[in-house]
This record gives C-alpha cells, structure tokens and sequence, in this order.
C-alpha cells in the first residue's frame, strides 16, 4: 500500500502548483507508505507528482517513485503491484528496451511509451497511478478493474488535485468540505459511499475500470476499460457448467500471483472457508514458512464466537507460524479514535481489519492474504440467492398497471416507521 498525489494546473492563467500543498497531501498519507516519499514538478511548475512508499517489489532506492521514464517524457506516482510485471519485462526486453530498476513500476513506464492507454487491459493486479505524459501535455489517472486501490480528484476548474484518500485532498487546504448528499445516503443505506460520491461535493473517486485524460481543457469524462457489469451479462447470455477442476487451478493461478513479492507474505486466517482455503492454496503454490494471524477478542474467548481454536487447527493442519492476537476491551477503547480517524470515509466495516492489520505490522509483514471478498466472489451471503428469488416472484405482478405505485405507497406507510431499526429498510421505499 503506497500512497500517490498530484496537482495539475492546467488552466492557462492558473500560477504554479503550490509545493507546500501538495507535500501536505502527500505527507497526510505517510502511513500508507513509510519506506520513503518523494515529489517531481516540471520545468514550467504547472504539474507535479508525490508519492509515499511502501516498497515490496525491488525495494532498492532506484525504484523510489515518482519516477521518470529515460528521456524525461514521462512521469509517474503509482500505487499497487502488477502481478504478471515480469511477463510484460521479459515481451519488452525481447524489444530491445533496457530496464534500470527489477520493479514493476517502470514496466508501467515502458508499457505506457509502447501502447498508451491500451496498455491497461494487458495489466494484471491492483493499481492506481497518476502518469504524466510531457510530450502529450496530458495527465492520465487510472484504476484497477475491480477498484481495490483507491483513487480520488477534485477540479475547481483551474486546477485538478488528486490522491489516495480524501482525507489527504482535504489536507491540502484548497479542497471545500461542503456535504455531499448522495454519499451520505449512500452511506446510511448501505454501510459505505457509493463511488463515485464521496462524502464531499467536491471530490470524486476514478471509478473502478476506468481512466481520466486531464488537459488544457480539464477534467475528461471517465472512460471505462474494464466492466464487470459486462462480465457478469456475458455469462447471464452464454452459461457455463461449473467446472470444480477449472475452478482449482484459476484459483491456484490467482494465488500464486498474489505471492509475487520481495518481501514475506502472510496471511490473515479466520476459521471460514475463505481464508483457510487461500492458506492452502499458498502451500499448494509452494510458498514456505507461512505466517499467519488470527483475531481474537478476550470477551469471546469462551464463546462459539471465539474463531481462535478452529484456525489454531488449520495453522496446524498447513504448518504455518501462526499468532493469535488477543484484542482485550482496554485497547479497543484506546485504538477507537486512531481508526476513526485513519478511516478515511465512513464505514459500517473496518474495525476487524484494522487490529489484524496493526498484528501483522507487530510481525514485521508488510503484505497479507485475505479472505475478504470470498463470500461476493461465490454468492456466500444469503441476498445472492434470496434477491434473484425475489424478483422471479414478483415479474408477474410487476407486469399490472400501478401495482408499483401502489405498493411503494404501502411500503412507504408500513416500512418507514420501523427503518429506525435498520437503515437499509429505507431502502425497500
């Protein structure tokens, strides 16, 4: 987890970028990535890059960031890890282009000189970069297919900010805290910010799959590389038996890449299938020495809620090093406040990751698996299957002229009063 910033003023009568700011932003990032920080400005003052580092691929200093393509045309603040980087290498060096770093950011570089934006549908992991392209006089901002790096811009009209978190554009001091309504009941309804809202006008994440040219004119309309919406249409048009087998190795693939690393990889293990299964997965994969952390809150630990001893047995089962990290109601007190404020927009979730995450810090790891995401990925949640049931069973009914009006009329009559009890209730009007 890094941390990138940037400021552009593209407009032709905005000034220089004000370096103090954008360090600010920077800096209000610096626990995102503590291996080191630098910024690059251009020569006519009117962009500039920051970025925190949290080095995992080539953590050698020649693979601090930003970093500069060889002729200076391009620039780049990046966030993430590209899993199949080498792949991409080795198809450039077979080109004749020469490397100066083993990381995967300049890989980035090489790629973008070659391909431009195509290049995005070529990449495989987590990420997201600010890239600025000299010769172009363009920014371009991008984001992973699925999201899972968070990148967000403001534009006031003379100038475009952008960085990890929100918070960090707000530090900056230029940014308005004015209230975004939809955030806010995105929020209440659903536990999190519905990208791409935030909780502030102003301020707007990259959506998931997508990219933004920034130039003399502003801020372009997103565009989009990637839609899992797409994906999911796809395989409503053409389905497909499952295949266990199949499924076995995609899985095995993914998790070998995730291993990708210069660092150790652990992994946070609960007693669900999830996480026990990425576990061993990663034996499968031939990773050594596993180390793996469980939560544990005392006032459980005599309950069916106690997850400790059942991944106690799967460490055991897969021979990892394993920590059970005991969180007593003394420290959860204490710590409340640091996650309020490092939470960077408001969350229903959260907390659990946050005392696995300070454990695995405790040990001295940089990068852990998780099992989050497993239940969405294989319709774990009971609402996967009881929605499509839902709507199967009211296509009839649908089809009778008013009937919908009437029955949000009802359902605003009998649901509202008790929506106190669950925000999402509000939802069903």
């Amino acid at each position: 987890m890094c941390a990138i910033a940037a400021i552009y003023n593209y407009h032709y009568a905005a000034p220089e970028v004000n370096r103090k700011e954008l360090c600010a932003i920077r800096d209000h990032m610096s626990a995102r990535g503590p291996d080191g920080k630098g910024a690059w400005f251009s020569k006519n003052g009117k962009i500039g890059l920051a970025h925190q580092r949290l080095s995992i691929i080539d953590i050698n200093e020649r693979a601090a960031q930003p970093m500069s393509s060889t002729d200076g045309q391009c620039v780049i603040s990046f966030n993430g890890e590209i899993y199949n980087y080498k792949a991409l290498r080795q198809q450039l060096e077979s080109q004749g282009i020469q490397f100066r770093t083993q990381s995967d950011t300049e890989v980035l570089l090489h790629l973008y000189k070659q391909k431009g934006v195509a290049m995005l549908s070529e990449l495989r992991g987590m990420f997201a970069f600010a890239l600025w392209d000299a010769k172009k006089n363009k920014l371009l901002l991008a984001r992973d297919p699925y999201g899972i790096k968070p990148l967000y811009y403001a534009d006031d009209g003379w100038t475009v900010r952008v960085a990890s978190q929100v918070k960090a554009l707000l530090a900056g001091g230029k940014i308005s805290s004015s209230i975004e309504p939809a955030g806010i009941t995105g929020f209440l309804l659903f536990g999190s910010v519905p990208e791409p809202y935030t909780i502030y006008q102003q301020i707007r994440a990259v959506p998931a799959g997508s990219f933004i040219w920034v130039d003399e004119i502003g801020t372009h309309t997103p565009e989009h590389y990637f839609s899992l919406a797409k994906v999911f249409c796809q395989a409503i048009e053409n389905p497909q038996a499952f295949n266990q087998e199949a499924a076995s190795e995609a899985l095995l693939d993914s998790v070998s890449h995730h291993l990708v690393a210069d660092v150790p990889v652990g992994a946070f293990l609960s007693s669900g299938v999830d996480s026990g299964a990425l576990v061993a997965l990663m034996k499968d994969a031939g990773q050594k020495d596993i180390q793996t952390v469980t939560l544990a809150f005392e006032e459980f630990q005599q309950q069916h809620r106690n997850e400790a001893p059942l991944a106690a047995e799967i460490a055991k089962r897969y021979d990892t090093q394993h920590t059970t990290r005991i969180v007593t109601e003394a420290e959860f007190v204490a710590e409340l406040p640091k996650i309020l404020a490092a939470m960077d927009q408001p969350s229903i979730d959260g907390i659990n990751t946050w005392f696995v995450s300070k454990a695995a810090k405790e040990l001295g790891l940089k990068v852990a698996v998780s099992g989050l995401g497993g239940d969405e990925l294989f319709g774990g949640y009971p609402a996967f299957f009881d929605i499509p049931r839902w709507v199967k069973q009211l296509s009839m009914p649908a089809k009778i002229p008013f009937i919908g009006d009437i029955i949000q009329k009802l359902s605003t009559t009998f649901i509202t009063p008790y929506s106190s009890l669950s925000p999402k209730m509000a939802g069903m009007t």
